[in-house]
């Protein structure tokens, strides 16, 4: 298994993705984050990712979810667990890395077409204040072979 986090800058309307310059992902806009180090809590993973990232620290956050999947990662099928997070305050400007080229977005102008296939399964519900617990189960071409999404806030 491998574990990741995922966090998303949010402020007024607006979000924060970011352009994915090299590695898994590559050409594809996604929050920030990655793998958990050993003897690393998911938070101090989410708040070093997003300092190495897009220089920017994480002052006030909310875990909104965990997304498993079983997906196919540099060849070979991998349970990937991940640690959503939303980051309403921060320190520093959002800034190009050699990794990630982040840009803002309008919310109702998420570019879901260049972004991973599940994005636009999960990524509404947790924009509508949701807290959720999602699988999904990808093949080698990223077609979806399932998915489930639930709404840990029932609302």
């Amino acid at each position: 298994m491998l574990e990741t986090t995922l966090c998303l800058l949010k402020k007024d309307n607006k979000i924060l993705l970011a352009m994915k310059k090299k590695g898994f992902g590559e050409g594809k806009y996604n929050g920030v984050g990655g793998k958990i180090k050993k003897g690393e809590t998911p938070e101090e993973a989410m708040i070093r990712e997003t300092e190495e990232e897009i220089l920017v620290t994480p002052t006030k956050y909310e875990k909104v979810g965990i997304i498993e999947f079983d997906e196919f990662y540099k060849g070979k099928k991998e349970n990937v667990v991940f640690h959503l997070y939303i980051v309403s305050e921060w320190q520093g400007k959002p800034t190009e890395s050699e990794e990630m080229n982040p840009r803002w977005f309008d919310i109702q102008k998420i570019p879901y077409d260049r972004m991973l296939p599940d994005d636009k399964y999960w990524l509404p519900l947790i924009l509508e204040g949701k807290k959720i617990r999602a699988y999904f189960d990808f093949d080698e071409e990223w077609n979806l072979l399932y998915k489930r999404i639930d709404n840990l806030n029932n609302n």
